[in-house]
C-alpha cells in the first residue's frame, strides 16, 4: 500500500510496475476519458474516508470530490481522462490545447482564468477541492494558502510530482511516480478502476519507444534568452530523455530544471536540442535565440538544425508523459536517419 494514502478498503495497485521506459504491457488508448466503476466497485460510497500525504499536508475526502476546479494543464486533464470531467466547475492555468480525445469532455468546462486565478474567481465557483499542478499555486500572496482554503471547507490537492519537499520531492522522477499519481488520484475520486486502465494505457504506450543506442547527448531548453533555463537531472525532462537514449549535459544537477549559461551548454556541445513550444515562447523564437549566440551558433546541434520539440504541455509529469516519449524517440530516430 501506498504509505501516504489511508483509507478503509486496501489499495490495488498491481498495476504500478512503470518502473522503465520499455517492458511489455497491453495496448489500449493513451489519454481518453475512463469509464468510472459501478457503486457496487471499491470506488462505491464504502470506499471512504480517503486520506493523503499530500508533499507534506495530511487531506482527508469523505466522498468523492463534486466541484473540483483545476489549475494547470496536468491537473485538468488527469480529471478528464478519469472520467470526472462533469465535476470540474472550472480551469484555470493551460498550458495549451487539452489532447483531442479529450477536447469533448473538456468543452463544457469554463475558464477561470488564462494563468493562477484569483482566490475571488476560484471561491465564486464554490470548489469542494482545488487540484493545483504546482505547490506555488497555494500562498498567501496567490489563491492562499492550503491552511487558509482548508478553513473555509475547501480541499487542496498537488500534484506529487510536483512536490518540493524533502522525501515527497521525486528523486528522480519516473514512470513508477506517474503511474502512482494515476492510482491516487482514481482513489480520491472513487474511481481506481479508470485509474488502473488508464496506467495500464500509459504503459502501452512506452512499450512503443524503441531507446537510441547512439550515444548522443542533448541540451533541453525551456525557455530564457539571456539564461537559458533547462531541464536539469531529475525531473520530466531528464525522465523523457533517459527514457529515448539520450544523455542530458544538465543531468548531473539536482533539481528538475535550473538555469545554466551558454558558455557551459556550448561546452558540453550537445548533439541535439529539445525544444519546448508554447504560444508565449515558441520553438522558433527559441531557434532564433540559438543563432543570435555566436557560441551557440557555432555548433552542429545548432547549424544542422538538431532539433527535437515537444508541446509545453507534454513537459510536465502527467498522463501525456507517455506519449511524449513515444513523440521525443520518434523524432530522435528521425535526426539519426539525417532527416531533422
Amino acid at each position: 500500500m501506498n504509505p501516504r494514502v489511508r483509507h478503509a478498503v486496501p489499495l490495488t495497485l498491481a498495476a504500478l510496475v512503470l518502473v522503465g521506459c520499455s517492458t511489455a504491457a497491453p495496448t489500449g488508448p493513451a489519454t481518453g476519458p475512463q469509464s468510472a466503476p459501478d457503486a457496487a466497485d471499491d470506488g462505491g460510497a464504502g470506499h471512504y474516508p480517503v486520506t493523503v500525504d499530500n508533499c507534506g499536508t495530511e487531506v482527508t475526502f469523505s466522498h468523492s470530490p463534486e466541484r473540483i476546479v483545476t489549475v494547470k494543464s496536468t491537473t485538468f486533464e488527469l480529471v478528464l481522462a478519469l472520467g470526472m470531467g462533469e465535476a470540474v466547475v472550472g480551469h484555470a492555468f493551460l498550458d495549451g490545447p487539452v489532447p483531442p480525445e479529450l477536447t469533448d469532455a473538456a468543452a463544457p468546462v469554463p475558464e477561470l482564468a488564462e494563468r493562477d486565478p484569483s482566490t475571488e474567481v476560484v471561491l465564486a465557483a464554490d470548489p469542494d477541492l482545488i487540484f493545483a499542478g504546482w505547490e506555488s499555486t497555494f500562498t498567501d500572496e496567490g489563491l492562499g494558502s492550503r491552511e487558509s482554503l482548508h478553513e473555509l471547507g475547501i480541499a487542496t490537492y498537488v500534484s506529487p510530482p510536483a512536490c518540493q519537499g524533502e522525501d515527497y520531492m521525486p528523486d528522480p522522477l519516473t514512470f513508477a511516480d506517474i503511474a502512482d499519481q494515476i492510482h491516487q488520484a482514481g482513489e480520491i475520486f472513487g474511481v481506481p478502476e479508470a485509474a488502473a486502465q488508464l496506467v495500464t494505457a500509459q504503459q502501452a504506450r512506452l512499450e512503443e519507444v524503441t531507446a537510441s543506442e547512439a550515444g548522443l547527448s542533448a541540451l533541453w531548453y525551456s525557455s530564457g534568452s539571456d539564461t537559458p533555463f533547462v531541464g536539469a537531472g531529475i525531473g520530466a525532462p531528464q525522465l523523457l530523455m533517459e527514457t529515448v537514449g539520450l544523455e542530458n549535459i544538465a543531468g548531473g544537477i539536482e533539481d528538475s530544471w535550473a538555469s545554466m549559461s551558454w558558455e557551459a551548454v556550448a561546452d558540453a556541445e550537445p548533439d541535439v536540442i529539445v525544444l519546448v513550444d508554447s504560444d508565449w515562447n515558441t520553438a522558433e523564437h527559441k531557434i532564433s535565440v540559438l543563432e543570435s549566440v555566436p557560441a551557440m551558433a557555432a555548433l552542429p546541434a545548432v547549424s544542422e538544425g538538431r532539433y527535437l520539440i515537444l508541446d509545453f504541455p507534454t513537459t510536465e509529469a502527467g498522463i501525456r508523459s507517455a506519449a511524449a516519449a513515444v513523440d521525443l524517440g520518434e523524432q530522435l530516430a528521425q535526426v539519426e536517419a539525417g532527416s531533422p
